[in-house]
């Protein structure tokens, strides 16, 4: 068999005016964060680990911030759209391990929730998909309080 790993990253500033999407999960103590879509920086992430996996690019090149069209759009439709990519180019998902980094809110409440919406927009099961929650000890922007953050990498097989 054949696989690729791809490897995303995404940080976005907290905005209290906002609400809190992560890993498609509405989440109403937040705080929100800013940002063109949505601004789920836990999919932000996973999209960008499907897309790099599959030598496909870069979120920003599908969905650039700077396209009205994209304006408060549900990130869960970037995945979709990765995904479907990738599957073109002949990948399926194999599993996917992500860590959020925050100071608050805690996130221990809602992983699993994350992790079954997460399986349920990729189409595998919630077994395949790990998410996680750090925080930054009081270091950099996450840990002030300022931003936060996501990380994922993403086993793609050959079909």
């Amino acid at each position: 068999m054949s696989y690729r790993v791809g490897i995303g990253e995404d940080i976005h500033r907290i905005d209290d005016a906002r609400t809190l999407v992560l890993g498609g999960v509405i989440i109403e103590e937040g705080p929100g964060l800013a940002g063109h879509s949505d601004a789920d920086v836990l999919l932000h992430a996973i999209t960008d680990a499907v897309l790099g996996a599959a030598a496909l690019g870069d979120i920003g090149h599908y969905f650039p911030p700077s396209d009205p069209r994209y304006a408060h759009a549900d990130s869960a439709d970037f995945l979709r759209q990765a995904l479907r990519l990738a599957r073109e180019a002949g990948w399926e998902v194999a599993n996917i391990d992500a860590t959020v980094r925050t100071e608050r809110p805690k996130l221990a409440p809602y992983i699993q929730h994350m992790r079954e919406r997460i399986a349920e927009i990729a189409g595998v099961g919630a077994g395949q998909v790990s998410v996680k929650a750090k925080t930054a000890e009081g270091l950099d922007a996450v840990g002030r309080r300022e931003a936060m953050a996501a990380t994922a990498a993403v086993l793609l097989e050959a079909v």
